[in-house]
This record gives C-alpha cells, structure tokens and sequence, in this order.
C-alpha cells in the first residue's frame, strides 16, 4: 500500500519580496530614479508641488464649489458651451490652425511697429491684395456657414 507524502507549503510573506523588490530597486533603476529626482526637483523650485499639495489639500472645497457652480443655469451653459467648443477644437485640422496662430502672431508684432493709423486706402490694399482676398476668402466661408447653421 502507498504511503501519503506529506506536503507542508512554506509559508509565503508577502512583504518579504516587497523588501527585495524595494532593496534592489536603486541598482535596476537608477537611471530612472534620477531623472524622476530632477523632476522633483524642478517641480520643487517652480512652485508645482506647492500647487498640487494645495489642490490635494483643499481638493473637497475646491470640488463643492464646482458642483455648486455647475448647478446653476449658467453652470449648465457654460458646461455645454465648453463641451461643444471642445468638439469645434477637434473638428479644426492643425495644417488650418498653424498658420493662423503664425499669422495672428505675425499680425500682433505688425500692429505694435505701426507708428500712427492706417489710413482706409492703406486698409484698402491689404485687403485687395492676394494674401488679403486668401484670408477674406476662409473668413467669408467660416461667415456664411455659420449663417446657414442659424437657419435650422
């Protein structure tokens, strides 16, 4: 007749492999762990842990305000008109918006070199030349499209 083996399992620690994990953890990763020591650092220095432990800490007040914000008619509005912004956001092709922010930038740094007013017929070339007619063209577009939204 067989005998039974008698199996006893040893008994496993889990915090025994944490420890192991944890001790050999700055020899398998230290090049990581030093550029995560940078970032704290730098987050230390710009003022951004100071902003997070504020945000952690006064995080239940900041998230009543909030709700008590979102709960009012202009909460709502203003919920759906951030929802339906975000929607025209990603509609817009970023081969579209890049040269706009170019050229708003462009146009920003010209504004501030004009030394007196345009007159209307120095505002009348602009127009009529062919970067002008360019842009008149995608506005007068954007214009009448939003026109025919209204329609409905």
């Amino acid at each position: 007749m067989a005998v039974p083996l008698s199996f006893k399992p040893q008994p496993v620690d889990p915090h025994l492999e944490l420890e192991r994990r944890l001790a050999s953890a700055p020899r398998e990763h230290a090049e990581a762990l030093l550029v995560v020591y940078d970032i704290l650092q730098a987050a230390h220095e710009n003022g951004t842990l100071d902003a997070i432990h504020g945000l952690i800490y006064a995080r239940d007040k900041i998230a009543g305000q909030l709700a008590e914000a979102a709960n009012t008619p202009e909460g709502k509005d203003a919920l759906l008109n951030l929802l339906e912004l975000g929607k025209i956001f990603a509609s817009l092709d970023p081969k579209v918006l890049a040269p706009l922010t170019d050229a708003m930038r462009q146009s920003s740094d010209q504004h501030r070199q004009e030394k007196k007013t345009p007159s209307f017929w120095q505002i009348f070339r602009r127009a009529t030349s062919e970067d002008g007619r360019r842009g008149l063209s995608f506005f007068t577009l954007l214009l009448t499209n939003f026109g025919k939204s209204l329609k409905a």
